[in-house]
């Protein structure tokens, strides 16, 4: 039997894709399915992925981050481990608000691991490193007691303990 893992995508560099027409790179759909997801080997798993949004993680607001909670809220019911695709530049603020957010929640009960991963290049860049990091997310699913965590470049921190090291261009524990 395979394992389900439900992904949330809210876009964020690794879904970034070019634009040939006017030389943009930005988010417009979620190409986790038909591209990255297809690219991965894991045949103990099966994906079901709700992209909620496309937004770069600098333009992620509360209110996005309160689509994200009650959509994590509504997941949680399934009783699956959650890996959500998000943008690095604020993925820690991200995971620290939706931890906080079930602590206070008091519906809210996490039995599962809620995984937080990206990458610091689009997927479609030769040197990106978003396969890495999704591969190590769902490892990190399977693994990883229940809570909020970042998994990135071989690392499983817990969310209240992970920043982003803006010179080494990753995540570090504090």
């Amino acid at each position: 039997m395979k394992k389900k893992v439900l992904v949330i995508s809210c876009g964020g560099t690794i879904e970034k894709t070019y634009d040939e027409g006017d030389g943009s790179l930005a988010n417009r759909e979620s190409i986790l399915d038909k591209l990255l997801f297809h690219r991965l080997r894991h045949p103990h798993h099966e994906f079901e992925i709700n992209a909620i949004m496309h937004v770069d993680s600098l333009e992620m607001k509360d209110e996005h981050r309160m689509l994200l909670f009650r959509t994590i809220k509504s997941e949680l019911k399934k009783g699956h481990p959650i890996l959500v695709i998000h943008g690095t530049d604020t993925m820690d603020r991200s995971a620290v608000f939706i931890e906080n957010k079930i602590k206070e929640d008091n519906e809210v009960e996490v039995s599962v691991p809620i995984v937080f991963t990206g990458a610091m290049k689009p997927f479609g860049f030769i040197d990106s490193d978003a396969l890495q990091n999704v591969s190590e997310g769902i490892m990190a699913c399977d693994l990883a007691g229940p809570g909020v965590y970042i998994s990135f470049h071989g690392q499983l921190i817990p969310a209240e303990s992970a920043r982003k090291n803006h010179e080494t261009l990753t995540f570090d524990r504090f």
